[in-house]
């Protein structure tokens, strides 16, 4: 190669082309960018970058940095294994749920983002569709199957968002456990008595216990009854109060 040839410029043309940009690429390239630096590691900026765009390009595709994470979850449930609709009610619904509990921990820091994120694709409907169908095929009251649902999938995320941590920060059970062990009779003397029992049973056992709790109760509490309107005004005023 001659020295002249060696410093002909290259055009642009010579490039590669970009695939189209598109919200399915903007959704891969953040699951990708989360499973490879956990959440710290995702921003708008960075997905940009990653797709060799720039940061306004996003925008036509998506919200903000929340929708993008409702995004990223709803596909990560394209991957929820629906029950077999030969088991019982209640047995599918134990299964959807476990389903949805793997697919969070599955992923680094997908767990933290369902946490933070109300979700709203067509996955997550199909998600709480199974969950209503199983509770109400059980003959759960269907105020109860509509709140039960929200508190079951709360129970998984949070669950799940645990178990992410912990997988971080290494032994945090045994440094619990040692800590309860060590403690003053004197002082905590039910922990005393029950630290064996506290972190006794492995995780699938405990898990499948929360969720026969859970069940049963949704069957069997009804809901509160309706406030009055000076109950409300009691709680508006009140400071912290939930609505």
């Amino acid at each position: 190669m001659s020295e002249t040839s060696a410093h002909v410029p290259k055009s642009r043309r010579d490039r590669p082309a970009k695939p189209p940009l598109s919200r399915e690429a903007i959704v891969q390239k953040g699951l990708d960018l989360l499973e490879a630096g956990g959440p710290a590691n995702l921003s708008l900026r960075k997905i940009a970058a990653a797709l060799d765009t720039g940061s306004a390009s996003l925008y036509v595709y998506v919200e903000n940095l929340n929708h993008l994470h409702a995004l990223m979850l709803d596909k990560a449930l394209d991957e929820i294994a629906a029950p077999g609709t030969d088991r019982a009610p209640l047995e599918r619904v134990k299964s959807v749920l476990e389903s949805y509990l793997r697919i969070l921990l599955a992923r680094r820091g997908l767990a933290q983002i369902a946490g933070s994120t109300m979700p709203e694709g067509e996955n997550w409907m199909r998600l709480n569709e199974i969950l209503l169908d199983g509770l109400l095929e059980a003959g759960v009251r269907p105020e109860r199957a509509a709140w039960g649902i929200d508190l079951l999938l709360l129970q998984m995320t949070a669950t799940a968002a645990e178990k992410s941590s912990w997988r971080e920060q290494g032994d945090v059970i045994g440094r619990t456990a040692r800590a309860y062990a060590s403690a003053s009779e004197e002082a905590y003397p039910r922990l005393h008595q029950l630290h064996d029992l506290i972190f006794d049973g492995p995780g699938p056992r405990r898990q499948a216990w929360f969720l026969d709790v859970l069940l049963g109760g949704i069957a069997h509490t009804p809901l509160p009854a309706q406030s009055t309107a000076a109950d409300r005004e009691t709680r508006q005023g009140a400071p912290g109060a939930s609505a």
